[in-house]
């Protein structure tokens, strides 16, 4: 790696070496020069030997963890799962491994061969295996768990993958932009794995049920953004760049999010009830096992309230209500179409229905404290007296946003009346805020198209990450890398 530093395993020389760095680093010499810039560059070098001390320190953690009998002996049992039938050891190899500070760790550590291969041109035996001390640290990839989660979470999180490595360097992480990349779809598409791991095991009724919503006022809100994924076009490669062409076809991921809220109707944000983010690009089918599996295994049967909040689209309300009844919501399970966008309707249809700025407000304004009320019907028939007046293109408007309302009061949706004295929220701002997060400010935009298995892994990165559920998420991550041999 270009730039490391190569660990000796010398705790007394490195700390030695900090010190003397530091006192120099401390002392206050000429003083006339001294400005916001002298010491902001001051403040960098002090944290850049601060780094360098910690990644010393972990790289002789790990060489002590490395001659440890005891602990690759529990290395080998954790990992005894992922052997096959031909496995055997195969002596030690040489492992490299970066930590903090761009200090680099070498370890010579046993190794387990796979399987044999056909070989080179050489026609000598290769073998493919893996070190049990590493796999079961979760260091596979040449880096400490620690390095691999932060270069993921920068990747996924910051508005490029460039801006990521930008950030990476300045906390002593110096890794090239292609690896950040490839680690960031690497470690997401465990997650993405796991994921579907929790899905095959609803389908086999074998998914844990925990009681973290038990007693609690749930608010499920749903909706869907836009990004441009690429598709490729047919037909053979061009001569000249041997590539294919490729299209960009905006499509929808579907989000969701589950959180709690408090006999006041506040969100809850505490570590005790996680908020739950999500999305996919599986459609709408893929979308309805994915919000499954995350109400079943977090008990939603066992909620106090729940609320569906969502826009009017259809396949929401076709769909997800036939699903809490599935999975058996409790009975104070209330449906909602998001009163902002019913209220941008009502805008709407004022906006065709009057000629004058006053004329729409007053109108708009009355009927939006009816929808508030829970007079819908009668707002409707309010809306049907102009109406009958009008024609063309004005007709055509006003209809439409009339249907809009008749469709969700057809639905039962416009309860808002009831629902705001449960100390329920009306709005899905929630789910709308994680679009802007999650997809608008990373994913969207005319000149970003995506492959779709990346943008599904991104989508479920940076859900994880608004959630404020990164560490748990990664933990997840590092527990499946433990594999102990069935009994």
């Amino acid at each position: 790696m270009k730039n490391s530093i190569y660990s000796t395993f010398d705790l007394s020389s490195s700390l030695k070496q900090f010190q003397g760095k530091v006192t120099k680093l401390l002392e206050l010499t000429n003083i006339s020069e001294w400005d916001g810039r002298v010491f902001r560059e001051r403040e960098k070098k002090i944290r850049e030997v601060t780094l360098i001390l910690a990644g010393e320190c972990t790289a002789l953690l790990l060489h002590n963890l490395s001659k440890s009998q005891e602990f690759l002996d529990k290395a080998e049992q954790q990992t005894r799962g992922w052997w096959k039938a031909s496995t055997k050891k195969h002596g030690y190899k040489k492992r490299q491994i970066l930590t903090v500070g761009n200090v680099e760790v070498s370890l010579k550590l046993p190794y387990i061969v796979e399987r044999p291969t056909q070989s080179n041109k050489n026609n000598k035996s290769l073998h493919e295996g893996f070190c049990p001390f590493l796999r079961y640290l979760g260091m596979s990839e040449g880096l400490t768990p620690a390095i691999l989660s932060t270069i993921t979470k920068y990747g996924a999180v910051a508005g490029s993958f460039e801006a990521a490595r930008t950030t990476l360097i300045d906390w002593g992480i110096n890794v090239s932009l292609k690896r950040i990349e490839r680690l960031t779809y690497y470690f997401g598409k465990i997650g993405i794995n796991l994921r579907e791991s929790k899905i095959t095991s609803l389908e086999l009724g074998s998914l844990p049920t925990n009681n973290v919503l038990k007693d609690q006022r749930v608010v499920i809100a749903v909706d869907g953004g836009r990004t441009r994924i690429r598709i490729n076009n047919k037909g053979r490669r061009k001569v000249k760049s041997n590539r294919v062409g490729y299209t960009g076809e905006w499509v929808e991921p579907k989000l969701l999010t589950i959180y709690v809220v408090n006999e006041q109707g506040e969100k809850i944000r505490n570590g005790e009830i996680p908020i739950t983010n999500d999305g996919t690009y599986a459609g709408f089918e893929g979308f309805l096992q994915i919000l499954e599996m995350y109400l079943v295994n977090l008990g939603i049967s066992q909620a106090k309230q729940v609320l569906l909040i969502a826009d009017g689209a259809d396949w929401i309300w076709i769909h997800i209500p036939r699903l809490l009844k599935k999975i058996n919501c409790p009975t104070p399970t209330y449906q909602l179409l998001d009163f902002y966008h019913a209220a941008s309707h009502l805008q709407d249809f004022a906006d065709a229905a009057f000629s004058t700025k006053d004329e729409r407000h007053q109108w708009f304004k009355k009927a939006r404290k009816t929808l508030k009320k829970g007079q819908a019907l009668g707002l409707m028939r309010n809306m049907d007296e102009f109406i009958y007046g009008a024609s063309g293109e004005r007709l055509k408007i006003l209809v439409r946003e009339r249907n809009y309302i008749l469709k969700a009061y057809r639905r039962r949706l416009l309860k808002y009346n009831e629902v705001s004295s449960q100390k329920l929220p009306l709005g899905s701002g929630a789910v709308e805020s994680l679009i802007r997060q999650v997809v608008n400010l990373r994913m969207k935009g005319n000149s970003k198209f995506w492959l779709k298995n990346h943008a599904e892994i991104m989508l479920h990165l940076r859900c994880q990450w608004i959630a404020k559920t990164w560490d748990n998420f990664c933990d997840s991550i590092f527990n499946s890398f433990i594999k102990p041999q069935s009994a």
